[in-house]
């Protein structure tokens, strides 16, 4: 289960969000705003069954009123099933007379030899109201287009204004960041090392990372994000931290959390905080180990500072960096 919810928290929001929008408002559009209408089209349209029916109906008119110019629009009213549904009335005459059938078989083919051609199809008008349709649906879809455009270059656009958003300054400061050479202090090299930052004002702080092998096999994921904020208003205040890993080989995820100082002395944030994990002290430089059936994490605290607001001394952070390291579990 914590597979699947690490695996949704990776699944790129926003894309999902418009695909979603865009498909639901397409079949409102379609379906119920300007569901398709068939208005004065031909019987070409309709199932041979009742093609035959409409043709039966043709020959019994003719019967009462032999008009070859009526008689010949209603054949070509049935496009490619007049022949069909002629031969199949030849066939089952029913309730009609054989002699008038064989009246109006003999008119209409003394007409088409004569080189008649096809009369204005009726349903054209409708023409001019289909293009009207499709005009204002592509005026509708750029519209929507223009919208998802002027949304992402609201939210992306920051960068391009020279604004610095905390999720820009938290790359820079865990690109920045020293990463621990294992090897000189006498350990192996680990499976996956990652540094990750908070700043003060991404209140989306949610960061996950996949484990594999060498070779490409999944073994599991890890990641840290916000466990608990204190006071009002924006941005957060995050006074706690929540480090998990999953082990794909363990049906239990080892999870730690990092409170702050205020955070930890605080008896009512902590038994709010303990039943996600341990409770851990924030303090630089401090090691957390998290440990699951086949794999160990080892959390290092390398930046830390707490912000300077209205709410306790040392109860929020500013920034906090965090160095991720993997490892297989021995024994």
């Amino acid at each position: 289960m914590q597979f699947v919810v690490a695996f949704l928290k990776k699944l790129p929001a926003l894309p999902i969000a418009l695909f979603v929008g865009g498909l639901v408002l397409g079949l409102l559009v379609g379906w119920v705003i300007w569901p398709t209408e068939y208005i004065n089209t031909t019987p070409d349209s309709l199932r041979a069954d009742l093609q035959e029916d409409y043709l039966r109906m043709a020959i019994d008119s003719y019967r009462i009123d032999p008009n070859p110019d009526l008689a010949i629009q209603r054949w070509f009213n049935l496009g490619a099933g007049a022949q069909q549904a002629f031969a199949s009335i030849q066939a089952n005459p029913g309730k009609l007379d054989p002699n008038t059938i064989k009246v109006y078989g003999e008119t209409i083919k003394k007409i088409l030899e004569s080189g008649a051609l096809p009369p204005t199809n009726p349903g054209s008008g409708s023409t001019l109201v289909k293009t009207i349709t499709l005009a204002v649906g592509g005026l509708v879809l750029l519209g929507l287009l223009g919208y998802g455009g002027w949304y992402l270059y609201r939210l992306l656009g920051k960068r391009g204004s020279g604004e610095v958003t905390p999720t820009m300054q938290a790359a820079e400061l865990s690109r920045s960041a020293e990463k621990t050479n294992f090897e000189q202090l006498g350990l192996a090299p680990p499976i996956t090392q990652t540094m990750t930052t908070y700043v003060l004002g991404d209140d989306l702080y949610d960061e996950s990372f996949s484990i594999d092998t060498q070779a490409g096999e999944f073994m599991g994921e890890y990641g840290v994000g916000v466990s608990e904020a204190i006071g009002v208003g924006e941005p957060k205040k995050v006074t706690a931290l929540e480090i998990w890993l999953f082990d794909k080989n363990d049906i239990k995820t080892a999870t730690k959390v990092l409170m702050s100082q205020h955070a930890f002395n605080d008896p009512a944030i902590r038994a709010r905080l303990e039943p996600k994990g341990e409770l851990i002290l924030v303090e630089p430089q401090a090691q957390v180990l998290l440990e699951t059936a086949t794999l160990q994490l080892l959390a290092t605290v390398v930046d830390l500072e707490y912000g300077h607001g209205p709410q306790p001394s040392d109860s929020y952070f500013e920034r906090i960096t965090l160095e991720l390291a993997i490892w297989p579990r021995q024994g």
